[in-house]
């Protein structure tokens, strides 16, 4: 069955009150009446099973859970830009964009793809702009569409966290933290940080989405998941990301066992002999190899295959004198079991891991937990 979406005038009536402390002054600032707003207020508590405000003479006190949830709210209107919008129509409109067309949409939600059309053109009505244009088969976003695709996206971030405190300050175990990883923190790192996470967070879940850079920014500013993990961009700051850096990592040259770069008497010139697999061009990784070689003074070979997957770098390096350039933390076993063998780069190669963000992001109780253990294992990583 399809989860139930946000009552947007909800929160928005829930945030004037906290901003007003007057159900009067709240009302006329949501454009509502007062009972509706009063309706409105007794709906979310009902939802939540908490007590938002205490009534007296002197107004509209918020409780605790009020005061968690009301700059969560703030921020999600904000996001949203307008009264008219509904938690229908925003749910409908990111279940469309992120499967790519109405009836994948369905499929993923379990609301009918004529529900789900309707709702979306409702929410072009309301706003006034057209937002996803058909091109063939295929459905393309506006730059409007696009817009407002990030801005509901990061409304449903804001919504999710705020409930998660609320959640956790009524003592319920719930929440989830999804985790952008870039291929280096997969080796060690995140797995290392998830394992200690659970253990003392059993009710809190983890979605990983593994990815690249480039596959992974959008979701991260979208809202879709809450930081990623990897080498950072030097040089490619954004005034929307943050990045933080924790350890470096250095690569080495890795190749099947047995290859005859291990006997080479000069490996720094015998490694152009053989071919190589190596990450796209977009990548820090390819970068560092593009620079190593230079500084040797050579011309950067043709790279016949490109491939950032390292279960298809490790099974092309078995069966072929291929190298390529890796952490040996992503192919750890491979090394302890001898079927893979690592050698020093002929010229140092470094490059930073770490952690990036939304700027102005908040992260709940449990994220900042999760945020705080990246960084001790992090700090264990740079030391070991």
């Amino acid at each position: 069955m399809p989860s139930r979406p946000p009552n947007i005038r909800h929160f928005a009536a829930l945030a004037a009150t906290v901003r007003h402390g007057s159900l009067s002054r709240a009302a006329r600032a949501v454009n509502l009446s007062q009972p509706a707003l009063t309706q409105a207020i007794t709906g979310l508590e009902a939802s939540l099973g908490a007590t938002l405000f205490e009534r007296g003479p002197q107004g509209m006190a918020p409780a605790e859970a009020a005061l968690l949830l009301a700059p969560r709210a703030e921020a999600a209107i904000e996001h949203i830009g307008s009264s008219r919008v509904t938690g229908t129509q925003v749910r409908a409109f990111l279940a469309v964009v992120r499967a790519g067309s109405y009836s994948a949409a369905a499929e993923a939600t379990g609301i009918s793809a004529a529900s789900l059309h309707r709702a979306v053109a409702d929410l072009s009505v309301a706003l006034g702009q057209r937002l996803i244009e058909r091109r063939g088969r295929a459905l393309v976003l506006t730059p409007a569409g696009e817009r407002r695709a990030r801005g509901f996206g990061l409304a449903m971030a804001e919504l999710r966290a705020g409930l998660s405190e609320v959640a956790a300050l009524q003592g319920k175990a719930g929440g989830r933290i999804a985790v952008g990883a870039m291929p280096l923190s997969r080796a060690r790192w995140l797995p290392e940080t998830i394992a200690r996470f659970i253990a003392a967070h059993p009710g809190i879940d983890v979605a990983v989405h593994e990815g690249s850079h480039a596959e992974l920014v959008g979701p991260l500013r979208d809202g879709e998941i809450d930081l990623m993990l990897g080498a950072l961009r030097e040089g490619a700051r954004a005034e929307d990301l943050e990045q933080e850096a924790l350890f470096e990592d250095r690569p080495a040259l890795v190749m099947r066992a047995g290859h005859p770069l291990l006997t080479a008497t000069d490996p720094a010139k015998a490694m152009f002999a053989y071919p190589w697999l190596l990450p796209g061009a977009e990548t820090p990784l390819r970068r560092y190899w593009q620079d190593m070689v230079r500084t040797l003074g050579r011309d950067v070979p043709h790279v016949q295959v490109e491939c950032g997957s390292v279960m298809m770098i490790r099974q092309l390096l078995l069966g072929s004198d291929a190298l390529t350039l890796l952490s040996p933390g992503q192919v750890s076993v491979e090394l302890d079991a001898g079927v893979l063998a690592a050698m020093p780069t002929p010229v140092p190669v470094a490059r930073t891991i770490g952690i990036t963000t939304r700027s102005g992001w908040r992260p709940t109780a449990a994220q900042a937990d999760f945020l705080a253990l990246l960084r001790a294992v992090g700090r264990e990583q740079a030391q070991g």
